[in-house]
């Protein structure tokens, strides 16, 4: 049971928890300041007989201390999330040998393809499989995302992974499984009245499950 985060099920997902954690408790003392100054500005500066209003322009110290404190924060984590950025999203970051993948998003379904015994996409050995995506644990993965109508969003959030599929577009995303088991895709745009049910099937499977399964699919029984 994960009451918090959902299972850590990625090579990565470690390093985006670690960062929604910094960010959370950032912003969270940050609220907590600015809710006990606002009390005690209301108590201290309330209305009372007998006290007269004070005009005051402010205090340039203040501002620019409230000022700088931010920035450097956003600056810091700015480049801890770039560093992030380029190792999971960088235009140079999938692995030589992750394993290839096809989705194409549409109205209201995914459409998973599949290379064949050759190992290699658009070839005549490629099968495709609906709303069903499998992938054997420890290797790369990368998925070549496109879309057929409108701007869908491919999310799986044990992989913490997250990724536009836009019309005219085609565009990588990869991930590498670590924990056996199934899960949820998601789209994560709104993408038309039938957007609450465009859902698919995770299936993470050992590297011998992975490859029965393959032999299976190709020849057309495909099941999970």
């Amino acid at each position: 049971m994960h009451w918090w985060l959902p299972l850590k099920g990625s090579t990565f997902a470690g390093e985006i928890d670690g960062l929604f954690l910094a960010i959370l408790i950032i912003t969270g003392i940050a609220f907590v300041i600015v809710e006990l100054g606002l009390l005690w500005f209301v108590v201290k500066y309330r209305a009372r007989p007998g006290r007269k209003a004070y005009y005051t322009h402010g205090s340039t110290r203040a501002e620019v201390i409230w000022t700088a404190i931010p920035a450097v924060t956003m600056v810091a984590l700015g480049l801890i999330s770039n560093h992030y950025w380029v190792k999971i999203k960088g235009r140079n970051s999938v692995p030589p040998n992750a394993y290839p993948i096809a989705i194409h998003a549409k109205q209201f379904e995914w459409q998973v393809t599949y290379p064949g015994p050759d190992g290699r996409l658009g070839t005549a050995d490629d099968f495709e499989v609906r709303n069903q995506l499998h992938v054997p644990v420890g290797r790369p993965v990368v998925i070549h995302l496109t879309s057929e109508d409108v701007i869908h969003s491919f999310f799986v959030p044990v992989f913490r992974v997250k990724q536009d599929a836009v019309p005219g577009m085609n565009i990588n995303v990869w991930f590498q499984a670590t924990v056996p088991g199934t899960y949820e895709l998601g789209c994560a745009e709104l993408c038309g009245l039938g957007h609450y049910r465009m859902r698919a099937q995770v299936f993470v499977h050992t590297q011998e499950e992975f490859d029965a399964w393959m032999k299976q699919a190709a020849k057309g029984g495909a099941t999970s």
